[in-house]
């Protein structure tokens, strides 16, 4: 059968005997997975117990050709539940948290038993399945659990506070387990179903229990299952049909005091109470970093809010930036846009049906306010030198439509002032609001001042949009891009003619050899690289990003941006190609959506004949590590195909480790070589030397060092 299918993965379903967990296991088993059905055999108030509902199940898919178990484990005793799927399977890939029972009863009626009996299935259960499938899932880098909240969770149910507290306490469950599982591709979702079941067979009215088909729900689990759904930590409900995502939003709220040092009082609540209950703007927040964050930006305008370096954090100065086209077109030049791009045309020319401005424009009014502030002055009792203030970090998001002419009223606002002892931080807010007082763009600037600390201020703050640590696995994706020696001099037209950046005598004195690339340059060729990749050159999909500046560029190298995808956020981080230097590092960009024009290679499944020979290598590296220290030196494979780089392997040979990426430092030496030459090189078809001759292998760093590769190269055609 052609579509989505689950061929080789395991999925446990619990709770599977009838109704929608029936519907889930088939639905799996009849795209190919093998299925663990798992029910106690209960009634729906928890009562006994049966292997005949498990069994039944598992004989109806065999019956169908599918493969399944039975498993009469109660889900309390989850570890067991997994332990099945190892020992019939092998591996545990998708985990379906279904079981449940009721047992109704008014608040004031429900006896300890039924709390415990209800918390213990729903809540308990799930938790203890999922944490025996969780490390392995981890480990292999893949898995999806789905839990199963309900209505009466989200919104409450007569006589089913039992059962709606442990449902709604599912959500709070899944959105933990969305958050540490997702740098390993591990995604939790939770399924708000409506449909008929043992639970609901003598509730609902007749004509509505049979249109709540289990059977119409099972696709939308199936998806948020398979590895091609991205969705990760979302409430999604289903019925008869139907699906739609429910959302927890929150008010913009009210201040309630004048005066960060006043207190609230009744009087001030009541007064304020209609804002704080008017629902007409309400957002939906993502994490609780977004939430601490709006709440920071809502008491940061009280009036007099004094930060713990004595600075006024609400003292603002105001900007004025106007910009038309021609700016915007000269900025995107300036960070690498090119017409050997055609998709990068509606960039640079202002007729093009689709004219858009590059989103980390929108940074520009933010530093020109900044320095127009004179922000230096925030420090005290220090005189700073401009020429040691160092860019540290970004912060940028979007709001609205990205206009391509007109005018910017900046606001800036020093949020914190810190101590580091060799040199004072000085974080920056900017809003850029347009004539109409609507706000356009939120910028943060955090300036590290060198020289200036030790003025005995805090060392540590709490303004500060924090980075993001990237996924612990091999890019998604990556894009190379080379700069032009002069652009520099093309990007400081957009504004900061900051001489570091053009005067070699400047540089010098800034203990730079040559004039170096704006870091800001850096940032703007790397968020381009985002866009083409995860939103297929579409501005209007940018939300925010997040970078730290952690090394110079000299205007000339080569930056290679090594992307993970995670739900909407990419993280990502960028790397001097020439000296395998970050410069770019702790960096994300949220997009309202991801948008592919085609799959990112380290995405797909690209059957790379490499990826078996490396695979090979990696078995003999494991069985004697000691021959390879004995070579010695760190490889770095540049794998092509179709003339473009499709992947890279490391071979650690210090360390005996071989894997997937880049090395950390610099390697001993890079080889460049395309998918099949690589495999005929393997089978000792085509000589390393012959290779190297006819340019069909490239070859830097260490030469000599790369021949003692070739008998851990050698597959003695075992492939």
């Amino acid at each position: 059968m052609t579509g989505l299918r689950f061929d080789g993965q395991v999925v446990i379903v619990t709770g599977a005997g009838a109704g929608l967990g029936r519907a889930y296991a088939h639905l799996f088993a009849s795209r190919g997975a093998k299925v663990v059905v798992n029910d106690l055999g209960g009634s729906r108030h928890g009562d006994g117990s049966s292997s005949k509902a498990a069994d039944t199940v598992v004989e109806e898919i065999k019956r169908n050709g599918g493969n399944a178990v039975p498993d009469y484990n109660s889900v309390v005793e989850g570890e067991k539940i997994v332990k099945t799927a190892l020992d019939n399977f092998g591996r545990i890939d998708i985990l379906i948290n279904n079981a449940g029972i009721l047992r109704d009863k008014s608040f004031a009626r429900i006896s300890d038993q039924d709390w415990d009996l209800i918390q213990n299935v729903h809540l308990k259960g799930s938790f203890k399945t999922s944490q025996a499938a969780f490390p392995i899932m981890k480990k292999q880098k893949f898995g999806r659990i789905v839990m199963t909240s309900s209505n009466s969770g989200l919104y409450g149910n007569f006589g089913q506070a039992n059962y709606s507290a442990a449902k709604m306490a599912l959500v709070g469950l899944a959105k933990t387990i969305a958050i540490e599982g997702a740098s390993s591709n591990v995604y939790c979702n939770v399924i708000v179903p409506t449909a008929a079941s043992r639970l609901t067979q003598d509730i609902l009215p007749p004509e509505i229990y049979d249109e709540l088909k289990p059977e119409l729900i099972a696709p939308v689990v199936g998806y948020l299952s398979h590895e091609s759904c991205s969705e990760n930590g979302s409430i999604i409900e289903a019925a008869a049909g139907w699906a739609g995502k429910c959302s927890i939003v929150r008010s913009n709220g009210s201040v309630l005091r004048s005066n960060i040092k006043d207190n609230v009082t009744l009087e001030n609540v009541k007064e304020n109470w209609g804002k704080i209950v008017d629902m007409s703007d309400a957002k939906t927040f993502q994490s609780i970093q977004d939430v601490t964050g709006a709440l920071v930006g809502s008491l940061e305008g009280q009036a007099g809010t004094t930060g713990d370096s004595g600075v006024d954090s609400g003292s603002e100065n105001e900007d004025i930036f106007n910009f038309s086209d021609r700016d915007t077109i000269l900025y995107a030049l300036g960070v690498g846009a090119s017409l050997k791009n055609p998709k990068e045309l509606k960039f640079l020319y202002e007729n093009h049906e689709d004219f858009q401005t590059l989103p980390t424009f929108y940074i520009l009014p933010s530093l020109q306010a900044n320095f127009n502030s004179d922000f230096t002055a925030a420090v005290p009792g220090k005189d700073v030198n401009l020429s040691q203030v160092l860019h540290g970090e970004q912060y940028l998001e979007v709001f609205g439509d990205l206009q391509s002419e007109g005018q910017l009223i900046s606001k800036v606002t020093i949020a914190e002032v810190l101590d580091k002892g060799s040199g004072a931080v000085v974080v920056t807010n900017v809003d850029s609001l347009n004539q109409k007082g609507d706000l356009v763009a939120r910028n943060q600037i955090v300036i590290f001042a060198v020289g200036a600390g030790n003025f005995g201020g805090p060392r540590t703050g709490t303004k500060t949009i924090p980075c993001q640590n990237k996924p612990d696995r091999s890019p998604d994706a990556s894009v190379v891009q080379k700069t032009s020696i002069d652009q520099a001099a093309l990007y400081r037209l957009s504004g900061d003619r900051n001489p570091l950046h053009i005067d070699p005598g400047m540089a010098a004195v800034s203990g730079f050899d040559r004039p170096i690339l704006h870091g800001l340059c850096s940032l703007g060729f790397s968020v381009r690289a985002v866009l083409e990749t995860f939103a297929d050159y579409d501005a209007s999909l940018f939300k925010a990003c997040k970078v730290r500046f952690t090394k110079p560029v000299i205007p000339g190298q080569s930056l290679r941006v090594d992307m993970w995808k995670v739900n909407n956020r990419i993280h990502f981080e960028t790397i001097v190609v020439e000296t395998n230097t970050a410069v770019i590092t702790g960096a994300y960009v949220d997009l309202k959506s991801v948008k592919l024009s085609q799959v990112p290679p380290n995405m797909s499944d690209s059957n790379l004949k490499s990826d078996a020979i490396f695979e090979f290598i990696i078995e003999q590296v494991n069985a004697d590590p000691s021959k390879a220290k004995s070579i010695g030196g760190v490889f770095l494979y540049n794998i092509t195909k179709d003339g473009k780089q499709v992947k890279q392997w490391t071979m650690d040979l210090k360390n005996a480790k071989v894997f997937q990426g880049t090395p950390e430092g610099k390697p001993s030496t890079t080889l460049t070589i395309s998918d099949e030459d690589f495999l005929l090189l393997a089978e000792g078809k085509l000589q390393p030397q012959q290779a190297f001759m006819k340019g069909k292998l490239k070859i830097t760093g260490n030469l000599m060092l790369a021949q003692k590769l070739a008998p851990l190269l050698k597959t003695n055609a075992k492939l």
